[in-house]
């Protein structure tokens, strides 16, 4: 009896070979998985099976350079994940851009114009920061995931994460503390 590894691999070979079928099984067999993972990380369904579409995508145009057959499954959850991060990211900066179209049309109390200036700052501190870090803390504080679940999603440990967050804390606070003395 074949494992799921084995079977992936004579797929990808004979998809490699030639066979247009072998792909089909492999979506058969991968497409739901896919859909599963990157609903976990965007938290949209609809979203999510346009993410897997885009992956299959990528992996038929990618998979004859696949040198490593049975490193499939790992390979394509990494792209799974990576697409589902850049859809994460377009949300963001979506976001960011409507609050600031929206904030900057209606606002004109004192106030809203300092939380502008200081989510701005905040952005300019997080972009400093190595990508590393930036994609825990957004994950952290802006999609709301636990410690664990940002471990696993970015495939570290969980005190790998806690490290990253608690390094992105204290370079923010010294940014932050910096400008300040600007000011």
């Amino acid at each position: 009896m074949k494992n799921h590894s084995q079977i992936d691999t004579e797929l990808i070979k004979a998809y490699q070979a030639g066979d247009q079928k072998a792909i089909a099984k492999l979506v058969e067999r991968w497409h739901l998985i896919f859909c599963k993972k990157a609903y976990w990380i965007v938290k949209d369904a609809d979203l999510s099976k346009d993410i897997a579409q885009e992956c299959w995508q990528t992996i038929m145009n990618k998979v004859q350079t696949l040198q490593k057959p049975s490193s499939f499954k790992s390979w394509a959850l990494r792209i799974v994940y990576s697409k589902s991060l850049d859809a994460l990211r377009d949300i963001n900066r979506k976001r960011e851009n409507e609050m600031e179209f929206g904030i900057s049309k209606t606002s004109s109390l004192e106030v809203d114009k300092e939380h502008i200036e200081i989510k701005q700052v905040l952005l300019k501190a997080v972009n400093t920061l190595p990508e590393s870090q930036q994609v825990v803390l957004r994950l952290f504080y802006t999609e709301n995931y636990t410690l664990k679940e940002i471990s696993a999603l970015l495939n570290i440990s969980v005190g790998t994460t806690k490290s990253r967050l608690f390094h992105a804390r204290e370079k923010l606070k010294l940014i932050l503390k910096h400008k300040n003395y600007e000011n």
